[in-house]
């Protein structure tokens, strides 16, 4: 048996747990929403952050990347537990069907667990729900949490699909937003990012980047 975990948020550029395939790709039918509050990690119950989560919607595509985890019902035991630990705030796991890039006929891989989460707030306590844009941005702007503020969760996503070369144009529109909310101005400093250096395009403008401690590896 083979485990296979679609990561559309942080686990796109920090799984955290011991994999042995990673494949860019995307899943149908779903777009990403920053609905869901993070109140552990990068938000606290009286100020909780914004986390990104799926939402379903016919025609779209969501890009991502998915984990292969082989070797025994222990080792994936353990990637699943560490999942499950990791995304508490979400209460569904769904099963779809992964595409990968340029072939979008048949899907690669079928059974694809991906964490989800129910758009109610009676029965979802972490659903926030939508909100305008100028909202969500000065919620992002200025939540904190152990793992770090929630403007460095949006904007090491918004780098990690430009890595995986599938800019989502909702991230970018949100992190611009976060912006003007925090008054930068300038071009990115390269330096401040985490991991080999990138041109960036130039819609992302100069924000600050904080490393977190290597001995926290939660996030969402």
């Amino acid at each position: 048996m083979v485990l296979w975990v679609f990561g559309y948020g942080s686990l796109v550029w920090n799984p955290g747990f011991d994999y042995d395939e990673k494949v860019i790709g995307f899943i149908k039918d779903y777009k990403r929403v920053f609905d869901l509050a993070c109140i552990d990690h990068r938000g606290t119950p009286e100020h909780p952050a914004r986390t990104c989560t799926l939402k379903e919607s016919e025609g779209a595509i969501c890009w991502g990347a998915a984990f292969c985890v082989r070797g025994g019902p222990e080792k994936e035991r353990l990637a699943l537990e560490y999942l499950e630990r990791r995304e508490c705030e979400y209460d569904r796991k769904s099963l779809v069907d992964f595409y990968k890039e340029g072939i979008t006929s048949a899907p690669a891989v079928t059974g694809v667990i991906v964490f989800t989460s129910t758009p109610d707030k009676v029965s979802n306590k972490y659903y926030l729900g939508p909100a305008p844009l100028e909202v969500m941005a000065s919620q992002i702007a200025t939540a904190v949490g152990p793992c770090g503020n929630n403007r460095d969760y949006l904007f090491l996503l918004e780098k990690a699909m430009f890595d995986i070369g599938h800019e989502d144009d909702m991230v970018i529109e949100l992190a611009n937003e976060v912006r003007k909310v925090l008054g930068k101005v300038g071009t990115l400093n390269e330096k401040k990012l985490v991991g080999r250096p990138h041109i960036l395009p130039s819609h992302i403008s100069a924000i600050q980047l904080h490393v977190l401690p290597e001995a926290i590896s939660l996030d969402s």
